[in-house]
């Protein structure tokens, strides 16, 4: 039984060009539809986005390199652009609770309608009072009212000075109030003098007199009180007729154009009764400016409370709004009560209220990037409470916290009715589901996006057509066919597979971009596919240095890689290494080291703590492989180290299970292995060589050793036979497998490797339970056998010495 090695065709997807059937996407009719290829999430989007209840928001699961926010913003500004747009919000002053301004809806565009004319209100009824208070006929209004006062005040005070006089009193009235004094015969006034110098019968009576005569006094005051009261009262009827006159044109006026809005007339009358109580504040004409230059602030009436604060304005929106919030703090997403300093404090009121993205996106959609939004426990916690209530709260932060602040405001909140799309990784949804209730009461919709797709005959014409699409947006040079078969391959290369075409988008986007830079600096008319080629080689010189760093220590051999000669119990296995925007394979040395005992199969990194849960796993499933295989009749008296050679950080995944197989069997079979071979791949506990990821930079990243090593013409490496179809080699590489310098085998069994490996056939078990001589698994079964007839014999031994 022996592995398949692959020829050069079957290691690389090669796109004829001219297969295509064109010559450049000029050609090519441009792609229509905003999106290819994601059926399932745009058939979930244009579920959620067009089912009204408020309970069924949207989670769009994919990275950013598929696109997802274009995506979801392609598909979202289509709904949006069907509907009505939405009502304006206004906040008004709350006459009866000023520090709960009121929320007033009015249609889109009649927001503005509503400030301006309030600020026209105010501005004419400032002209017109003043006027109407200046009129000959109210003058004359008011001095009759007043000149009937003071008859009628004169008259009281007339038949008050009678009596007093007629008991022998002056009356003396002063701005502090009236007295009585006694008087001589002669009419004028005692002094105290004269008072004291009376016989005590006249002291007497005249004390008696003045008590009666003060009585007087009292009601006299009290009818003078009730007269200015009277007084008081006609004047502000006559001035409230006036003025009512007036206020009331204009307000008709407004209830008549916004007759129908829901709480503006009642707002409006609420206004006209606030003018009428405060008229001296518009009886006084607008001061002109102070005189330069040294202008001086003069205490003006203050008409802030009829101003509208235009919170959200529609007036310029088209169809339903579409907000996506780049930073969902809790002040952007809620709004804010904004302050300013005066005189030391810092004050507040219903003008300076600021509408958050909730608010503008009422009516429409709300788009925000969820671990954006988990950055701020605050807004999630309160996106949550808006969508549950169906209600905005307009809060301070700090009140939130309970932090203590000075005195606020507290807006009526207003009704929420948008549907809100979280965009982000399918792992985020996950966590959020599993440990967020509120999460999976109202995110119920999941628009998941695929990351590739089948490539046929039909998805490729779509891919064509989406290149066209970009490059006649982006205002770029067209491609030939030669780089769009460059770049069919690229797209698999994305994907991982020949048989597939990556939908990520944004990353082929931009090695079209980078590929016009090259053609414009060359002065090309055409992108070709040497500048696609080129954009693709930079993009990966400007992030791989960290590789060629390894690569260095490799060819001083400060890292032990050895790529020729034959070794028992080692093996060169295959890792990749991640950095985010770049990731590369590199070979690491493995080794296995066997000795009688009976601890079994030691794992050296996971005693160092630097294993992995999945690599540990891996190491017990080869332990049961032996098991399995040669331990049915003989105990397993063997203990076995297995290593990373020059490992010093933490070792996981289960791809180079079979390397260490490989290791641990030559070891014990004393087999040695050609060490030019690498080797990936993952074991199962029947011998079955299962797939692994990174494939083609596993085997890039050997091949470079091996070349900068020297090639011998036998080196290569092993993969399993499921990863085949993954593979998307470099040209060099594939050259050098058509040259047969480099070479690829592909396996399903354990048994395979170990021939190509150490060119002895692994053997089959023989019906008695023993494997044919001069096979590997011979070898090893021999092996065991005598780890376990020494283990015997020590243990028989130490009996008799006892």
């Amino acid at each position: 039984m022996a592995g398949r090695e692959l020829n050069a065709q079957e290691v690389r997807l090669k796109v004829d060009p001219r297969t295509l059937g064109i010559s450049s996407t000029d050609e090519l009719e441009a792609l229509e539809e905003r999106i290819m290829a994601q059926e399932r999430a745009v058939r979930a989007l244009d579920f959620g986005l067009n089912f009204e209840d408020l309970d069924f928001h949207i989670y769009v699961a994919g990275t950013a390199s598929l696109g997802a926010s274009y995506i979801t913003r392609s598909l979202v500004e289509l709904q949006a652009a069907k509907r009505d747009t939405p009502s304006d919000w206004c906040y008004v002053y709350n006459f009866k609770d000023p520090d709960s301004p009121k929320a007033l809806e009015l249609p889109p565009g009649r927001g503005k309608e509503l400030q301006k004319d309030m600020a026209d209100l105010v501005e004419n009824l400032r002209q017109r009072i003043p006027e109407a208070f200046e009129d000959e006929a109210y003058l004359t209004r008011k001095e009759k009212i007043i000149r009937e006062f003071n008859f009628k005040r004169a008259k009281i005070f007339e038949e008050l000075e009678k009596k007093v006089r007629a008991e022998g009193f002056i009356l003396n009235v002063e701005p502090t109030g009236m007295m009585i004094i006694p008087a001589k015969e002669d009419g004028s006034p005692m002094t105290p003098q004269d008072v004291a110098e009376l016989p005590e019968e006249r002291k007497e009576e005249l004390k008696r007199k003045s008590e009666e005569l003060q009585k007087e006094l009292n009601a006299t005051a009290r009818r003078i009180q009730q007269l200015e009261k009277e007084l008081r009262e006609q004047l502000k009827r006559l001035d409230r007729e006036v003025a009512l006159r007036i206020v009331e044109s204009y307000i008709q006026e407004l209830k008549e154009k916004y007759a129908g809005i829901p709480g503006v007339v009642d707002y409006l009358l609420q206004v006209q009764e606030d003018i009428l109580k405060h008229l001296d504040d518009f009886r006084q004409r607008p001061a002109p400016p102070p005189p330069m230059p040294f202008p001086m602030p003069v205490p003006q009436p203050s008409f802030t409370r009829y101003e509208v604060n235009v919170f959200v304005d529609n007036s310029e929106t088209k169809g339903a709004p579409v907000i996506f919030e780049p930073n969902p703090t809790y002040t952007n997403l809620f709004g804010a009560i904004e302050r300013k300093a005066q005189f030391g404090a810092l004050i507040t009121d219903f003008t300076m209220l600021k509408a958050g993205s909730l608010h503008k996106a009422n009516g429409g959609f709300l788009i925000v990037r969820a671990v954006d939004l988990l950055k701020y426990p605050f807004s999630w916690e309160n996106l949550k409470r808006a969508i549950k209530t169906r209600k905005i709260y307009l809060e301070d932060l700090a009140e939130q916290i309970g932090i203590f602040t000075t005195k606020t405001l507290k807006p009526e909140p207003i009704p929420f009715r948008a549907k809100v799309i979280l965009q982000g990784d399918p792992f985020i949804y996950h966590l959020l589901y599993l440990f967020d209730e509120t999460f999976r009461e109202v995110f119920k919709v999941k628009a998941h996006l695929d990351n590739w797709v089948d490539r046929d005959e039909q998805r490729t014409n779509q891919f064509l057509r989406a290149v066209a699409m970009m490059v006649k947006r982006d205002g770029l040079l067209p491609l030939d066919a030669s780089a769009l078969a460059r770049l069919i391959e690229f797209s698999c290369e994305l994907a991982g597979r020949q048989d597939k075409l990556s939908l990520e988008f944004p990353v082929i986007q931009d090695v079209i971009k980078e590929a016009h830079f090259w053609a414009t600096r060359e002065g090309a008319s055409q992108i070709t596919a040497a500048h696609l080629e080129k954009a693709v080689r930079e993009r990966e010189f400007r992030a791989n240095l960290p590789e060629e760093h390894i690569q260095e220590m490799i060819e001083k051999d400060l890292l032990k890689i050895q790529v020729d000669g034959e070794l028992s119990g080692s093996i060169n296995g295959l890792s990749v290494y991640d950095l985010g925007d770049y990731s590369f394979g590199r070979p690491t040395r493995i080794t296995a080291n066997i000795s009688l005992g009976k601890e079994g199969v030691i794992n050296i990194e996971r005693e160092a703590d630097l294993s992995g849960k999945i690599h540990t796993k891996g190491v017990l499933i080869l332990a049961g492989f032996l098991r399995e295989r040669f331990v049915y009749d003989k105990p397993l008296t063997l203990t076995a180290t297995i290593c990373f050679e020059q490992s010093y950080s933490m070792v996981d995944g289960d791809s180079a299970s079979s390397a260490e197989l490989f290791a641990l069997l030559s070891a014990l079979a004393e087999a040695p292995i050609y060490q030019g071979i690498a080797v990936t791949g993952s074991i199962s506990q029947k011998g079955d060589i299962q797939p692994v990821g990174g494939i083609n930079k596993k085997i890039e990243g050997f091949y470079k050793v091996c070349k900068a090593k020297g090639f011998t013409g036998r080196q290569g490496v092993i993969i399993p036979q499921a990863n085949v179809k993954e593979l998307m080699l470099k040209d060099e590489i594939v050259e050098a497998i058509r040259e047969r310098k480099f070479h690829v085998w592909s396996i399903s069994r354990v048994e395979e490797g170990l021939e190509i490996l150490t060119g002895k056939p692994a053997g089959e078990r023989l019906p008695d339970g023993t494997y044919p001589e001069g096979t590997v698994f011979y070898l090893v079964d021999q092996k065991l056998r005598e780890l376990a007839e020494r283990a015997r014999n020590f243990a028989k031994a130490e009996k008799e010495e006892k």
